[in-house]
């Protein structure tokens, strides 16, 4: 972590919402004055999508099991470092994974990579948004720590030291989760790959179930550290997400948000302000599932501040 460069990191499944999270935090930075470095996470895949999808299948024909989850197919050690660096020093390099919607824009086909090019100068901060804002991975991690094991600084550091060890986590300043409920984040990316993307509903439904070892030890222990949890939840039936034909609005959900330091927070005050809200715990603030970007913006916008003050200490 560092007060002179800090660093917001929003970590989600493929099909989560992170995307549309990133969008919301761009309005408070542009609205806040702040000039925020982005980071897509999608840029540290290892390979561009062709030599991927080539990978992928010729490990399904031996048997094994490879997916964009995993430290096989990522560049753990390189988004490790360019947080270090970051932190450190306010400087690194990042590139850009071409996706259906900006293809046209970058002049690339989807799937391929822009070069890679220093982060425009100055920034504030660095925002984060992708898969891996907060993993922690390592031959001993995957051998040793359940999904549901919060790591100790301890087992962290043991952890760093193992077999390619990283610890991304440790330069984060705020880590924010993004995290439906699992098959809310299926019908959604179901219906992304489907629509959007043209790839078939077998096909996607395969694509989620070779993810799942990965997703089990490379996604979900993110949010046992991070310091909120967003979890959107749906009040409408979506107990098979393989045959479900549309994607829950927001006024048909709820958002669980869960905080690990709740005693940083006024929680009188949210509840003012975000009405219809209440407290199921003391750590975990439930609201409508319409008022998620209002929640976000209320609850993260002083974070933010108090990380652009310590920079000036």
């Amino acid at each position: 972590m560092s007060k002179k460069f800090p660093i917001i990191a929003v970590t989600g499944s493929s099909g989560a919402g992170t995307t549309t999270v990133r969008h919301a935090f761009h309005d408070v930075f542009r609205r806040e004055g702040i000039a925020a470095a982005f980071v897509e996470g999608d840029a540290f895949f290892r390979y561009d999508r062709q030599e991927m999808d080539r990978l992928i299948a010729r490990a399904q024909i031996e048997g094994k099991q490879l997916s964009h989850f995993g430290p096989e197919l990522n560049q753990f050690d390189r988004l490790e470092n360019l947080f270090k660096e970051y932190s450190e020093r306010g400087t690194g390099t990042v590139r850009h994974y071409v996706t259906e919607e900006t293809s046209e824009e970058i002049g690339l086909p989807p799937g391929a990579m822009t070069p890679w090019r220093p982060i425009p100068q100055p920034s504030d901060l660095l925002f984060y948004e992708g898969l891996h804002g907060g993993v922690i991975a390592s031959t001993w991690t995957r051998r040793k720590l359940s999904p549901s094991h919060n790591p100790t600084v301890i087992e962290r550091r043991n952890a760093r030291n193992g077999n390619n060890g990283v610890d991304v986590a440790q330069f984060v300043d705020l880590l924010l989760g993004v995290v439906p409920v699992v098959n809310l984040e299926w019908i959604q990316k179901i219906h992304r790959d489907t629509q959007l993307r043209g790839h078939s509903p077998e096909a996607v439904t395969d694509t989620i179930l070779r993810r799942l070892r990965d997703y089990t030890h490379y996604i979900t222990p993110q949010f046992s550290i991070s310091d909120i949890n967003f979890q959107r939840v749906p009040v409408v039936d979506t107990s098979n997400p393989f045959i479900t034909r549309e994607v829950p609005t927001l006024d048909e959900s709820v958002v669980v948000i869960r905080f690990r330091e709740p005693e940083r927070y006024d929680f009188p005050d949210l509840l003012r302000r975000i009405h219809d809200s209440y407290l199921s715990r003391p750590n975990t603030l439930v609201i409508p599932g319409g008022k998620m970007e209002l929640a976000m913006e209320v609850i993260c916008t002083p974070l933010i501040h108090e990380l652009i003050e310590k920079r000036k200490i």
